[in-house]
């Protein structure tokens, strides 16, 4: 039985834990606040989070973090991404020598415009085989309710992560595995911004060939950069990239999605915050690091700037659009 910690008492931490329990894994979580640890220890529900869903009893939780590191082989890491750095800093010596890292988190970090495997290996000092990444169309509450769904593992170590794929594969989560971390942490990243222009269409009441037209537009500017970074452009066509993508572009349980829709709308950043209860939309604060790495690597990628401008400089949704739309034709 593998031993593993979820650090990280979010949606999807909640959702993987359950998923690694269900394929036979011994898991503890690390919940930041003591009341969520003791609610899922002991009523073995995640009512912040995941509302509804009934966690397997042999899941707990604990308040403590070097007690769900205690042993841990495979630690996930499932916090936000512009967080993991200070986290990692108080988790790192507690850390088994030789346990398989797990980054949840999908973003580039604002400043160092590091991508969370690097972020990951500075902190820690851990060998870059030590450390994998998971990206794919998982929304965190279809997963939870059992539903069928398939994921890719990016780890340059081939047995880590057939390690991690064997202790999450279930009946109902199907994991593949590919050394290119890159394009999986770039499609992880660059599909939340994507899903904010989506939601900002589907609220402005655009239609159907807008949300396919953003989301083809969307790809095509994740393929340049990461091309750009080194990634393979099959990974970027498979799970980690449009399968991501079309999931958190199309869904009304995405986070990014349904933050957009409120900005398309008509509302401000604040309803827009509050309408996804509090939780993190990550494309939010990913659109101003993803803009900044893409200048540093001179690509070009124009939705990503509206994203940015709309949430970061004022820029109305309406101008957004006009400025799209209004940019020179060119061919495909």
């Amino acid at each position: 039985m593998t031993r593993a910690a979820v650090l990280g008492a979010g949606s999807w931490g909640t959702a993987f834990a359950k998923v690694l329990v269900d394929g036979g894994s011994d898991v503890t979580m690390w919940a930041r606040r003591q009341e969520v640890a003791d609610e899922i220890t002991n009523d073995h529900v995640n009512s912040n989070y995941l509302k509804g869903i009934t966690l397997p009893e042999s899941l707990t939780a604990t308040h403590d973090f070097t007690k769900a590191l205690d042993g841990a082989e495979i630690v996930v890491l499932a916090v936000p991404s512009q967080s993991l750095r200070a986290n990692l800093k108080e988790w790192t010596p507690y850390i088994g020598s030789d346990s398989t890292m797990l980054s949840l988190a999908k973003g580039v970090e604002n400043g160092t415009l590091l991508r969370m495997s690097q972020v990951i290996h500075q902190v820690t000092g851990a060998d870059k085989s030590r450390i994998a990444v998971l990206s794919g169309p998982n929304l965190a509450r279809e997963i939870a309710a059992r539903q069928p769904a398939a994921t890719v593992i990016g780890c340059l170590d081939s047995e880590r992560a057939i390690e991690i794929q064997n202790a999450s594969a279930t009946r109902y989560f199907r994991p593949y595995t590919n050394t290119d971390v890159i394009g999986c942490e770039v499609g992880g990243a660059c599909k939340n911004v994507i899903a904010l222009a989506c939601g900002i269409a589907s609220g402005m009441g655009m239609g159907d060939n807008s949300l396919a037209s953003i989301l083809t537009r969307g790809l095509a500017e994740t393929t340049r950069l990461g091309v750009a970074l080194g990634a393979n452009p099959a990974t970027l066509a498979g799970l980690a990239g449009v399968g991501d993508l079309v999931a958190t572009c199309m869904s009304p349980l995405s986070r990014n999605r349904s933050f957009g829709k409120v900005l398309g709308e008509g509302g401000g950043m604040e309803a827009a915050q509050e309408a996804t209860h509090g939780q993190v939309a990550e494309g939010v604060k990913s659109a101003t690091s993803i803009r900044a790495l893409a200048a540093r690597y001179d690509v070009e990628m124009p939705l990503t700037d509206a994203v940015h401008r709309v949430c970061h400089e004022g820029l109305s949704v309406r101008q957004a659009v006009g400025e799209l739309l209004g940019r020179p034709p060119k061919p495909e």
